[in-house]
This record gives C-alpha cells, sequence and structure tokens, in this order.
C-alpha cells in the first residue's frame, strides 16, 4: 500500500529581477521584471508504507520544496498528491495529526520553559489521551535518553540535545509519516550517530513512513535503501542505493602508507592519484585491475599500511549530477 503518491508535480516561484544602482531601484518601484522559476517540474514517485527513503540532490534542486507539497504547506501549481489517503493542501485535522514536518532549522519547543511543558501543551494540540501520552513520552524519552533533561529550560540545553527534545515534541501524537529536512544538520559526528540510530529504530517499531532529506550522505547511507535522487526539480534517479552504487561504481580506493616517499608518476600508472601527503597515497583504480595493483604495490615498496575501500556516495552523486 502507497502511504505516499505523487503524480506529475510541478510547482513554480513568482519573483523579481531588479538591476543593481540606486536609479534602477527607484524604477523598480513602479516597473519590475517578473521571472518565474521551476523549484519542481513535473515529478512522480510513490512510496509504500513503512519505507525510509533518501531524497537526494545539491542545494535548490526542489527537495524541500516537495517535502513543503507533501506536507500541506505549499500548493502546487500542477500534478496530484496524496499522503495516508489525504489531498495535503486541504490540510485537514485528520490528515495534520499523521504527519510531522522536522527539521533542525527551526523549533516548537519553548525556549525558556523546560521541554515537558510544550509536551503538554502538544499533549491538548493534538487530543493525546493521558494515558497514550505517558506510555509515548516514556518511550520515546528512553530510547534518546532524554528523561532527566525535560525538566530543563530549553535555552540550557546543547544543539544535540535541543533536536533530542524537538523529535519527541514532533513525534508525541505518533505520526504515520515523517518528513525530515536535514536532521542531523550543525550537530558533531557522535550527536549524528545517535539521532541516526534513534531514527533506524523508530521507524522498525512503529511502522512509519519516513522522506528523509539530508546532504549528509552517511545519514542516507546507513538508514535508506532506496534513495530519489532530484536535480533542477527533475527526478534524476529512483531506485536501490546498492543497484546506484553498482551502476556507477567503477573504481576503489587504496589508501597505502609507505616506508618511504613513494614516486608519484609510478603509481600514476596504476590509476588516478585522489590524494597524497608524504607518504601516504590514495589510489583509485579500476575494480578489475585491483588485484594486479596490489601484488605490484606490494612487490615494489616498503609499506606501513594497505586499506581498500568505497567511493564515497557523496562523490558517486556529485559525478552523475555533472
Amino acid at each position: 500500500m502507497n502511504a505516499i503518491s505523487v503524480k506529475n508535480l510541478v510547482k513554480y516561484y513568482h519573483t523579481y529581477e531588479k538591476k543593481e544602482g540606486f536609479l534602477n531601484t527607484i524604477k523598480s518601484f513602479f516597473k519590475r521584471k517578473k521571472k518565474i522559476v521551476k523549484a519542481v517540474y513535473n515529478i512522480s514517485f510513490d512510496i509504500e508504507e513503512g519505507e525510509f527513503v533518501g531524497f537526494v540532490g545539491k542545494n535548490g534542486a526542489g527537495k524541500t520544496t516537495t517535502l513543503k507539497c507533501l506536507s500541506g504547506l505549499l500548493y502546487p501549481d500542477q500534478g496530484k498528491i496524496s499522503v495516508l489517503g489525504f489531498t495535503p493542501y486541504e490540510r485537514k485535522k485528520l490528515f495534520l495529526k499523521k504527519i510531522a514536518f522536522i527539521t533542525a532549522r527551526k523549533g516548537q519547543t519553548a525556549w525558556d520553559l523546560p521541554a515537558i511543558e510544550t509536551y503538554k501543551l502538544l499533549q491538548e494540540i493534538y487530543e493525546i489521551p493521558e494515558n497514550e501520552f505517558k506510555k509515548t513520552l516514556s518511550e520515546l524519552s528512553s530510547m534518546l535518553d532524554f528523561k532527566d533533561l525535560m525538566t530543563q529550560p530549553v535555552r540550557t540545553l546543547s544543539l544535540g540535545q535541543r533536536m533530542k527534545s524537538e523529535l519527541i515534541a514532533s513525534l508525541l501524537h505518533k505520526p504515520k509519516v515523517l518528513f525530515l529536512d536535514e536532521p542531523t544538520i550543525g550537530l558533531d559526528i557522535f550527536m549524528q550517530d545517535i539521532i541516526r540510530d534513534f531514527l533506524y529504530q523508530y521507524n522498525k517499531r512503529y511502522n512509519s513512513t519516513i522522506l528523509l532529506t539530508s546532504h549528509y550522505m552517511k545519514d542516507v547511507e546507513s538508514l535508506c535503501k532506496r534513495i530519489i535522487l532530484i536535480d533542477k526539480g527533475k527526478i534524476y534517479y529512483d531506485g536501490s542505493l546498492d543497484k546506484l552504487k553498482k551502476q556507477h561504481i567503477k573504481t576503489k580506493l587504496i589508501e597505502i602508507t609507505f616506508r618511504q616517499k613513494p614516486q608519484l608518476e609510478e603509481l600514476k600508472k596504476l590509476g588516478k592519484i585522489k590524494k597524497h601527503t608524504h607518504h601516504t597515497i590514495l589510489l583509485a583504480v579500476e575494480k578489475q585491475k585491483i588485484p594486479s595493483a596490489i601484488y605490484k604495490i606490494a612487490k615494489d615498496y616498503k609499506l606501513v599500511d594497505l586499506t581498500i575501500k568505497e567511493p564515497d556516495i557523496g562523490e558517486i552523486i556529485k559525478e552523475i549530477l555533472k
């Protein structure tokens, strides 16, 4: 069963152009040149109930615009969208009780009050029965190790702790569909891991449907089996992340630390040097040539260490979009 269905979605933004200079500023009060920007252009996709899908692309690709259309914050110019059987822009009360839009950029917990006060307010807004509220709050705060922090004013919390409080606030009503817009942005690597683990566990426990946008490719690799790649408002790829890797990864990376400074010209015959310091080289080698390259390197040089790894998924996506 599809939790999200998008058919030929189109969304334009209307802006105005103004030339620089004081005189042109005065002129713009009376006459301005109108410009139409295609934020999303004729995209279609379906997401099944319980799927965790990565929505990937550059800044300005159309990711957040699509999420806002799906959550009912924006009205589409053309096309048909359905979320849990609802038309999002109608903003029906029952629909709003079944979704959550979560972003690290904006918070809903009151800055000067303890988070628990916001949670009690949200309980009233979403009409959550007392027993269900206590149970859900206990589950979420345990999963995020937040129980002892709920009574502290939000302004005294660290950035990572505030993100935890925002997740709890957004999930108290147990939404069936989550739209996550850069949930780990600005967090340190340890907190990123905590948030990723929580989202993974939440998806499994509640069978929620999640659409995730992130510029941290580790978020996508860790959580999503499927990705939708969008650029300039159009979808370029929709499918398995593993399939994308198989189709586009033609090389592997060999990181070698030498005892003595190596001859770069000789190593260039084996592959492309991606990075090098005094004794360490990162070499991109075609997959079928990996065994012979390792044999030659081990035979010709004295080594301290040698590691083979996959290219970063972010680099692969950049190459595709080029």
